[in-house]
C-alpha cells in the first residue's frame, strides 16, 4: 500500500518556521494501530490523519496523533489541516481533483475573504475561519470545542523551580491588569501544567528535568509543561513561551496550539473582568531555532470565560507517497 502525506509548517508564513505537520489525506479508514506506527515513523510533534466528515455538519474527520499517542484535540494539527482542507478546495474550483470528498464537504473557496469549516476531532466538532488573500488560504483560527477547566497546582514553589531548571525566584510574574500569577493546570481538550516566571531570560535558561518530571508530572492529569513569561522579542508580541511533552514522545515543541489555548484561558482568568474581549500575540520556538506566532483571543462573560479562539498561518513544505508493506 502506498500513502500519500504532505507536511506544513504550521503557525509561521514561510518555510523552516513554525511547527511542523504531517498530513495523511484520506486516510481515515485505517486501523488506528497502524496510525500510531505512521506518527511515529513521522516522528513529528504530530501527524494528522484525514477523512470524509461522519456528521451532517462537519467537514472532515481529524485523528490526531503524537510519536507516541493519539490525542483528543490539538492546535497546529487544527490549524494545519483547516489549512490545508482549504488549499485543496481552492485547487478543485481551479479545475485540479483536489481533495475530493473535501472539496464537496466545505464551502465554495474565496478570493479573499473567510470560508467556516467544521473538524470532526475526538474531543468534538471545532469550527475553524479560514481567511483566503489572493486565492490562497493564509489564516486559520478555531474555537476550542472545551470551556477552560482549571486545577490547583499540588507540588511547592521549589520543586516547581527545580524541574525546569530554575531558582524559586524565577517563578511568577505580573499578569494582565498587574495580577500576581500562579503555576496552575488548564485543559481547553488539552492538559498543561503552567509555570510562569518573571522574565524572558528565565525562559530561555529553563530545561526540564526528566527524572524531576518523572516523578512529577508522569502520572499526573496535566504532565505537559509550559513555561509563560510576559513579554516578547518580536514587536507586537504579548508573552513568550515554552513547551515540554515527553510524556508524548516530544522533547520540546516550536508551536502548541492546544497550550496556547489553555494560556488564553490562564489569562483570562488572571485579568478577572465580567465582560472583556482579551487578545495576545505569542511567542514560541525560538530558542529551537523555528520562531512561530500564535494569536490567542479570549472572551468573558458574567465574570468567566465564555470562549477562546487560537490562529495562525501555514504553509506547505512537501509531499511524497509512504509505502506500507503488506
Amino acid at each position: 500500500m502506498e500513502l500519500p502525506f504532505y507536511t506544513l509548517d504550521v503557525f509561521t508564513d514561510h518555510t523552516f518556521g513554525g511547527n511542523p505537520l504531517g498530513v495523511f489525506p484520506d486516510a481515515t479508514h485505517l486501523p488506528t494501530e497502524l496510525m500510531q506506527r505512521i506518527a511515529l515513523e513521522m516522528n513529528l510533534s504530530e501527524t494528522v490523519f484525514l477523512g470524509p466528515p461522519e456528521t451532517e455538519g462537519g467537514s472532515a474527520r481529524v485523528r490526531i496523533f503524537t510519536p507516541r499517542r493519539e490525542v483528543p484535540f490539538a492546535g497546529h494539527p487544527t490549524v494545519g489541516s483547516a489549512i490545508f482542507l482549504a488549499g485543496e478546495l481552492a485547487s478543485a474550483s481551479e479545475g485540479d481533483s483536489g481533495g475530493g470528498w473535501s472539496a464537496s464537504a466545505v464551502p465554495n473557496a474565496p478570493s479573499d475573504g473567510d470560508v467556516t469549516l467544521v473538524l470532526e476531532e475526538n474531543v468534538g466538532p471545532v469550527p475553524v475561519v479560514v481567511r483566503f488573500e489572493g486565492g490562497t488560504p493564509v489564516f486559520a483560527k478555531f474555537t476550542t470545542a472545551l470551556l477552560p477547566e482549571h486545577r490547583p497546582n499540588p507540588h511547592p514553589i521549589p520543586e516547581v523551580a527545580a524541574l525546569i531548571g530554575l531558582d524559586e525566584s524565577d517563578i511568577g510574574g505580573n499578569g494582565p491588569g498587574g495580577s500576581e500569577l500562579g503555576v496552575e493546570q488548564v485543559s481547553c481538550g488539552l492538559e498543561y501544567f503552567i509555570i510562569p516566571v518573571r522574565t524572558i531570560d528565565a525562559v530561555r535558561r529553563s530545561s526540564l528535568d526528566s527524572a524531576r518530571w518523572q516523578r512529577m508530572l508522569a502520572d499526573a492529569w496535566a504532565h505537559h509543561v509550559y513555561v509563560v513569561a510576559m513579554g516578547g522579542e518580536g514587536d507586537g508580541v504579548d508573552v513568550h513561551v515554552r513547551m515540554y511533552a515527553p510524556g508524548s514522545g516530544v522533547a520540546e515543541d516550536p508551536a502548541t496550539g492546544s497550550a496556547a489555548a489553555a494560556l488564553g484561558g490562564y489569562l483570562s482568568a488572571a485579568e478577572g473582568s465580567e465582560e472583556a474581549s482579551l487578545a495576545w500575540v505569542v511567542e514560541q520556538g525560538i530558542e529551537m531555532g523555528r520562531p512561530s506566532i500564535l494569536h490567542v483571543e479570549a472572551d468573558r462573560a458574567g465574570g468567566t470565560t465564555s470562549a477562546v479562539r487560537v490562529g495562525g498561518g501555514a504553509v506547505r513544505v512537501s509531499r511524497g507517497i509512504m509505502a506500507i508493506p503488506s
